[in-house]
């Protein structure tokens, strides 16, 4: 009777566990990286970009840089914090001779709440968490980007981009990549023309601007 409740106790605790970790937020997104990983390992020393949709739906990232192998682990439309969350699952398992990051964009839309500085104190803990785990592997900010439908937020964007840019000068093996003002035209506006029809993602035009800008950065 023992052995039974034992064995109920640790299939309980084996379940619940499980629950938890398939609760997280973009569980299905995660465990898909892993599944592909255990079919085929991207190989290591390669460039990982890690971030939310902007990296996400950048479906032909690889042909954009043909001179780099690229492995890409943009997820949903994530923010900082599940970033934050995952460093272990989908950072340090690559073992990447770079780290470019795009995020930051949903933080802001996700409530009139969240500052500038919370995004940023956000990013220091991703940054942090990161260089505990990889502390030799430099890594890149991508700019949060500006976008239509999101013009609102801008100048907390460019307060964010504006701060993280400064702490990033101060630490060793960083860069920051200004992909902000490449996307706003003379008024200052997000150019129009470059976003799909919901005016927040960008179409091949968006991606080509995003490319020239990002590979003086990247590294051979």
């Amino acid at each position: 009777m023992k052995k039974i409740f034992l064995y109920f106790l640790i299939s309980l605790v084996a379940a619940t566990a499980v629950s938890k970790i398939s609760a997280q937020p973009f569980a299905e997104e995660i465990a898909a990286f892993k599944k592909s990983d255990a079919v085929k390992f991207p190989p290591k020393n390669a460039i990982l970009f890690v971030g939310s949709s902007s990296f996400r739906m950048w479906s032909n990232v690889q042909d954009a840089f043909p001179g780099y192998t690229i492995i890409n682990r943009g997820f949903g439309g994530s923010s900082l914090p599940d970033m934050i969350r995952y460093i272990n699952d989908i950072i340090v398992p690559y073992q990447p001779k770079q780290i470019v990051i795009y995020c930051g964009d949903n933080d802001l839309a996700a409530s009139d709440t969240v500052t500038a500085q919370m995004v940023v104190d956000r990013f220091k803990t991703l940054f942090t968490g990161i260089r505990k785990k990889l502390e030799n592997v430099p890594i890149a900010f991508v700019s949060i980007k500006p976008s239509p439908s999101r013009a609102t937020l801008m100048p907390k964007m460019m307060q964010a981009n504006n701060i993280i840019k400064d702490y990033l000068t101060k630490k060793n093996k960083t860069a920051f990549i200004d992909v902000y003002h490449a996307m706003v035209g003379a008024d200052n506006k997000p150019m129009p023309d470059i976003f799909k029809e919901d005016n927040l993602h960008m179409n091949a035009k968006g991606y080509a601007i995003w490319q020239k800008v990002i590979e003086p950065y990247l590294l051979k």
